[in-house]
């Protein structure tokens, strides 16, 4: 048997040790900040009775997809209330909500410094690969340590785990613009940030939107996990299902999943597309305004080149 053994575990332990000891005030203020945040959300959104979050998730459903999703969002959240998990629905989307917003404000930052350079790209990449391949359950072990347990180490983690796909996405999408159309914009003496703001995310925006709908879809898949470290909401529920082999909990927290999932993931993917009815709703009335803007000076110039023309003698 061989003896030789190289402790990468004990060395992470004593770098975890490390911290802990020493930027202590650091994670504090952290948890206060992520639990402030969450507990905000969570306000807003179990606070109200039942039927106003309903009533409003029908009308941004009806418009961002139509009638169609917007009666099928109402029947599937009348659905959470019925089965008596909207409570823990709500406890789970702030966290969803709070790990999305923090994972896309660090993601897309990420994903145009990665665009913008190559050295940067070849540095975040190979973390981008670790934090994927890295088992989810892993981030939760110094998560715990760091922020005790509760709703903060969820949020953590769910950040770590789902973050890479916006990174990557968002990359993809600026490198993948045209470059006659970036070089115009250089010809003309646009800016570097003026570029990247007016030309390059406007027609990236399609796949930096798919990246946001997946980082929103990996969080929600760590509702579970994140249930296992005292943060309530339906994972807590699928977690009691499993310690108790309860088949009626677990199916009825496990459909509130799946509906929170299918609603998030229509409304984001259609924001992607930029085909919604809202927005061909607003595309009209600009096309409309240009006409009558267009109709308007095609009236006040036809006077004018009246006076111009001469006068036969």
């Amino acid at each position: 048997m061989n003896d030789f053994r190289i402790p990468l575990g004990s060395w992470a332990d004593d770098f975890i040790n490390f911290i802990t000891s020493n930027f202590s005030f650091l994670f504090d203020f952290v948890r206060t900040v992520f639990n402030g945040a969450y507990e905000f959300v969570d306000l807003v959104l179990a606070s109200p009775p039942f039927w106003v979050i309903i009533l409003v998730a029908a009308a941004l459903g009806l418009m961002v997809r139509g009638w169609k999703f917007a009666v099928g969002a109402v029947i599937g959240l009348i659905v959470i209330v019925g089965v008596d998990q909207w409570q823990n629905a709500m406890d789970s989307l702030a966290l969803v909500l709070v790990a999305s917003i923090l994972a896309i404000l660090v993601s897309i930052p990420l994903g145009i410094l990665a665009a913008k350079s190559d050295v940067g790209s070849k540095i975040i990449r190979p973390i981008l690969d670790f934090m994927q391949t890295m088992p989810a359950f892993v981030y939760l072990i110094p998560a715990l340590i760091l922020f005790r347990v509760g709703v903060v180490p969820g949020i953590v983690a769910t950040i770590i785990f789902a973050m890479a796909p916006g990174v990557r996405l968002t990359e993809l999408g600026i490198r993948s613009v045209d470059r006659e159309v970036v070089e115009a914009g250089e010809a003309f003496g646009a800016s570097p940030a003026r570029i990247l703001r007016q030309i390059q995310l406007p027609l990236a925006m399609p796949t930096v939107m798919a990246g946001i709908n997946q980082v929103i879809m990996l969080s929600l898949s760590m509702v579970v996990i994140a249930g296992m470290v005292g943060a309530g909401g339906l994972g807590q529920q699928v977690v009691a299902s499993l310690s108790r082999i309860d088949v009626s909990l677990g199916f009825e927290a496990g459909l509130a999943v799946v509906i929170l999932a299918i609603f998030l993931d229509r409304m984001t993917a259609s924001l992607g597309t930029g085909s919604t009815p809202i927005g061909r709703l607003l595309a009209g009335r600009k096309h409309r305004r240009q006409v009558a803007a267009a109709a308007d000076g095609s009236a006040i110039s036809a006077p004018v080149a009246d006076l111009k023309t001469p006068q036969p003698a």
